[in-house]
């Protein structure tokens, strides 16, 4: 694609400054994709250096160090307690107590069998006493994956650990070799609410992320390839096992398992990926300038009862969604509201296809997120559009800007300025918009080519709402629920990169300070 100097790019036409950002941007995905490859190398490389550097220090410590540090190698906590700090060298050795305590009870265990998933799967058994066969629960696969991810946690958590101790004794024999004296435990307690208090502050939340956030997100992608499902959920039924790559290959592949006239996995989560990054772009642009316009009308000098209008718009926030939108959803159906008023009226002879007609569907759940989504906007572009300086209206209409060129060289670049970042968020939350898909439609109407592939997939379906069919379908797919997971998050990553080192916020961060 051709590049223009900031003098050439002036002397385009309107026509040609739009097409040339528009080429600019659809160029920059394959360039940020390049360049997210090309930082997971680096980052790949710097962890390597990093490892060699750390396994090099620990090995320079053991050797040079005194009998302390290397006893502390085995016992954590000792060079510490040797040396007079007595408060570290304990927690030091209690953490090392504790760990070795789990490995040995549980944890040992877990780590043995989250290779198998579990080796022995409910039995039954004849009881002669009561003339019937009782069922022995045995290995629990979903407990040996959940606990066997933790104890790789809390391996990590203790490698940390260890290096610290070890650590800990280097800097405390150069402390010592200086001359000067080393912390006592009541400094080290004052350090922690002093100097250090961001990380005691920081403990908690960062032990929550870790077990709430991070557990949950690896324990959804080991699920990825296992086949872990109804038949298979690994204590009642069947116990699962590791699959390999098979999910994958499956989810993406063109073969056409079921009969004439379906489609392939890969074919139906194409359709599915491309309806949803429509429904996000026109969810996320259609209530982002119709809201601005909405405030910019409110806030026009001349409107009268102001207050009384963004009231009656934020009254549509302060119902429910579940309410509202399943009452919108009868209110449209074949039997409805709408379609009753119309056809007594003689506007229509028979009823409208809002849900039964594809086209029809989609049309009609943007328009009425449209409705849902105005109001949050006209809030937001209300607070902003009052901050933008006065003069720079008064300005341009001195130099004989109509009120289209104030809307464009003022109004919409100021705009996007401050709500860069919101729109990026807006889109990729929109991507995930389970409420309005599945409160509306159900995603509706099916697809009767793809309603043999993983669930009966919607032609208003997002990757979402397909998701959470094949979760809670006859068959619990949830090992492909967990690739399509995956999936979503990898698309969703590569936009958000991509769309982030173009939005002017970023770019051109000193333009409106």
């Amino acid at each position: 694609m051709k590049t223009y100097s900031d003098l050439e790019f002036l002397k385009l036409s309107k026509g040609e400054k739009f097409l040339y950002k528009l080429g600019s941007f659809f160029c920059a995905i394959p360039r940020g994709i390049k360049h997210l490859i090309l930082g997971i190398g680096r980052g790949i490389g710097k962890a390597g250096q990093t490892v060699g550097r750390e396994i090099k220090d620990i090995v320079s410590t053991f050797i040079s160090g005194d009998w302390k540090t290397k006893l502390s190698f085995l016992v954590m906590g000792f060079g510490c307690l040797a040396r007079g700090q007595i408060l570290r060298g304990l927690l030091f050795l209690l953490f090392e107590a504790v760990f070795i305590g789990y490995m040995v009870l549980t944890g040992g265990y877990w780590l043995s069998m989250l290779p198998s998933l579990g080796k022995v799967g409910p039995t039954e058994a004849y009881d002669e006493i009561f003339d019937t066969y009782v069922t022995t629960y045995n290995d629990n696969s979903f407990k040996i994956l959940l606990y066997g991810v933790l104890t790789l946690f809390f391996i990590v958590a203790f490698v940390y650990t260890w290096r610290q101790n070890v650590k800990q004794n280097k800097m405390a024999e150069k402390i010592l070799a200086s001359g000067k004296k080393l912390k006592s435990g009541r400094e080290d307690l004052r350090s922690l609410v002093d100097d250090q208090f961001h990380k005691t502050l920081l403990a908690l939340p960062m032990t929550g992320i870790l077990v709430f956030t991070v557990l949950p997100i690896v324990f959804m992608v080991l699920v990825a390839f296992t086949n872990y499902d109804g038949t298979h959920d690994g204590y009642y039924n069947n116990l699962f096992s590791w699959v390999g790559m098979t999910n994958f290959n499956t989810m993406l592949s063109w073969k056409v398992t079921g009969g004439a006239g379906t489609q392939s996995y890969a074919a139906t989560f194409g359709e599915v990926l491309t309806w949803t990054l429509i429904w996000a772009f026109f969810a996320t642009f259609t209530n982002y300038f119709l809201g601005m316009f909405v405030a910019m009308a409110i806030n026009k000098k001349g409107i009268h009862f102001k207050k009384g209008w963004r009231t009656i718009l934020v009254l549509t926030i302060a119902i429910p969604q579940f309410i509202s939108l399943l009452y919108v959803s009868k209110m449209f159906a074949k039997n409805g509201i709408v379609n009753g008023f119309l056809m007594s009226m003689g506007w229509i002879q028979e009823a409208l296809p809002f849900w039964d007609n594809p086209t029809w569907a989609r049309i009609s759940v943007i328009l009425i997120n449209i409705w849902i989504g105005i109001p949050y906007l006209m809030l937001i572009a209300t607070g902003i559009l009052m901050n933008i300086p006065a003069d720079l209206y008064e300005s341009a209409r001195i130099d004989g800007a109509n009120a289209w060129q104030q809307y464009r060289k003022i109004t919409l670049p100021y705009m996007l300025f401050i709500t860069g970042p919101y729109l990026l968020t807006s889109f990729t939350s929109n991507m995930n918009n389970f409420n309005v898909i599945y409160l509306l439609t159900g995603g509706a109407p099916t697809n009767p080519a793809a309603s043999s592939a993983a669930g009966t997939v919607g032609y208003t379906d997002l990757l979402i709402t397909w998701l959470f069919k094949i979760t809670t379908g006859a068959e619990s797919q949830y090992y492909l629920a967990s690739v399509v997971g995956i999936l979503v998050f990898i698309v969703v990553a590569l936009i958000s990169l991509v769309v982030y080192n173009v939005l002017p916020s970023i770019k051109n961060e000193e333009d409106f300070q």
